[in-house]
């Protein structure tokens, strides 16, 4: 009797980052035009050309879709080595506050805070998928600023966390409520005043 040859594995068609890099665009274009609540899963897989089970075995809804829209611009961000923790700050700031202008970044965002308000699961994607990404750029700021001797080190793991934490909330609060909130200017002036806060606290620099 001849064995039975095992069987084979199926892997399916390969995921296309061409095809998810046009569903997440043709997400925010819709989501511009039409708003959260007229926005359908149908509305982007037309506009991104693509059928709407390619939608569904990627994201299991709306939800989770329009969160990686928003998550795919703020990866964008970068932190270059400006040579001071100072102007690290600035730069990416800038960058952040840049974004924040295009009408995809700002709709889309608003969109998703507003509705998370309703959905803790919603939420918790957020944080996992947009939040904790962009928590890097702080570590590493921390990081290069603490080799060159700005910042101390610090032994516990917890505490640090807790730090980073807390930078970036001041940072991305802050400027969110400056540029979506209030709807003011967050321009070279603005930034460079806002980081010499966050640098030296409300009492400014020792003096020389």
């Amino acid at each position: 009797m001849r064995n039975a040859s095992p069987p084979t594995g199926r892997t399916g068609r390969p995921r296309s980052a061409a095809a998810d890099a046009a569903i997440l665009a043709a997400t925010r274009d819709a989501l511009v035009e039409l708003g959260w609540s007229k926005l359908t899963m149908g509305d982007v897989s037309t506009r991104a050309g693509v059928a709407k089970t390619t939608l569904y075995r990627r994201w299991a809804g709306k939800n989770e879709l329009v969160v990686d829209a928003v998550a795919e611009l703020f990866d964008s961000l970068e932190l270059p080595d400006r040579g001071s923790l100072e102007a690290d700050i600035e730069d990416v700031v800038l960058q952040f506050a840049a974004l924040l202008r295009r009408p995809e970044a700002r709709t889309a965002l608003m969109a998703v805070v507003a509705e998370s308000t309703r959905d803790e699961a919603l939420r918790d994607r957020i944080r996992s998928a947009i939040v904790d990404r962009q928590k890097r750029l702080v570590v590493l700021g921390r990081e290069r600023a603490q080799a060159r001797g700005e910042l101390p080190y610090e032994e516990d793991e917890e505490l640090a966390c807790r730090t980073t934490d807390l930078i970036f909330d001041v940072i991305a609060g802050t400027v969110v409520h400056r540029a979506l909130v209030s709807s003011e200017p967050v321009d070279e002036l603005w930034v460079a005043t806002f980081t010499a806060l966050l640098m030296h606290g409300l009492q400014g620099p020792a003096p020389a």
